[in-house]
């Protein structure tokens, strides 16, 4: 099932939650809301759900217009952070309670009811755990039985808000891969917010970038992260360093630090992700930045250091492999020398990507 949504915009009172804006989610996409605090992207997810109505526009389910449809009849499921699963009930009764609040007309048989939420309490890995309660569960059990109850009805749209959130980061990372791989099997569409970058990048077909009710961009992970389409998407998807100086015959200086750029006289801001920093023992001939180790971090396949130097207002991020760390003997108080792989640079005024470079 598509959704399209139409010039929708959203005001509460005098503060501007949503922009006017149109997106459209293809059917069987599992679609990533992106943002910071008040981006705006939990009010679009509760406009498509029928929570919030929208000042203007429209939304469509396929060729069904319901944006003035109440959420009981837009045919949505729906995913809450803290789980709302209720304590007195057990994880079966749980799952089947949406069909046993039917109207009896639209109601199956009591044995049909049983039947489907058995299914899926074995499509979700918890068919041992029937007969317990939420408070015997753990918060990722917890989470794929509201999975579970919201698939019960077989809605239209599957929608998430910030499913993941209560978990810690390794169960979060295994609900992930198990949500993903679910999708794929049943094929349903599947809206979800997040302001979890990794999460987002990790799950979405396509991820919806959001800033101050607007959406910045909309694009499958790979090119988001390759090709942001302004500074506001390439520093809100990962860590970034900060180089500015004055540039004057082809070199950027800042105090002690040169580095060879392709860039006009002037004052300009570089900036540069962790990866794309080579760490070694002297200078090369096109840069010279010097810099001093103040922390190490082994973080699975790589390990992240971070650099101070005088000529820095803040420290960078530079992630390197195990094997180059043994091999440079990197460790807190080392001197070291930093020559940037690929820098970003991004024009003042409209904030779009302007010149980027790769050096030797």
């Amino acid at each position: 099932m598509s959704i399209q949504l139409r010039n929708v915009t959203k005001r509460f009172g005098r503060a501007t939650a949503l922009e006017p804006l149109d997106l459209t989610v293809a059917d069987g996409e599992l679609l990533g809301l992106l943002g910071p605090s008040g981006s705006g992207k939990t009010t679009l997810l509760r406009i498509i759900a029928g929570l919030e109505q929208a000042d203007s526009g429209s939304i469509h389910f396929g060729e069904r217009d319901v944006t003035h449809v109440h959420v009981r009849d837009r045919r949505i499921g729906f995913v809450f952070q803290h789980y709302a699963l209720f304590r007195h009930m057990s994880v079966l009764d749980n799952v089947a309670f949406g069909l046993t609040a039917l109207p009896r007309r639209e109601r199956p048989s009591r044995g049909e009811i049983q039947a489907r939420a058995r299914r899926l309490l074995e499509m979700v890995q918890l068919e041992a755990f029937a007969d317990r309660y939420p408070a015997q569960l753990s918060g990722g059990q917890q989470q794929r039985v509201s999975l579970a109850r919201a698939l019960a009805l077989r809605p239209d749209v599957l929608l998430l808000d910030e499913p993941f959130g209560a978990l810690d980061a390794k169960v979060r990372q295994d609900l992930r891969r198990w949500l993903r791989h679910l999708h794929d099997e049943l094929n349903f569409t599947s809206v979800f917010v997040t302001h979890d970058q990794e999460e987002a990048l990790e799950l979405s077909d396509r991820v919806v970038v959001m800033s101050n009710g607007r959406i910045e961009q909309v694009d499958t992970p790979e090119t988001l992260y390759r090709h942001p389409a302004n500074r506001f998407v390439f520093e809100f998807l990962g860590d970034v360093n900060r180089l500015e100086g004055d540039v004057r015959d082809g070199e950027l200086t800042c105090g002690s630090a040169r580095l060879a750029v392709d860039l006009p006289p002037g004052r300009h801001e570089l900036l540069l992700r962790p990866h794309e920093l080579h760490l070694s023992d002297a200078p090369s001939a096109t840069a010279h930045l010097p810099v001093q180790v103040t922390a190490v971090a082994p973080v699975g396949a790589e390990v992240r250091v971070e650099l101070a130097a005088d000529w820095l207002a803040e420290p960078w991020l530079a992630t390197v492999r195990h094997a180059d760390f043994e091999h440079l003997t990197i460790q807190r108080g080392r001197r070291l020398f930093v020559e940037p792989r690929r820098w970003h640079r991004f024009a003042a005024v409209d904030q779009q990507p302007a010149d980027q470079a790769v050096t030797a």
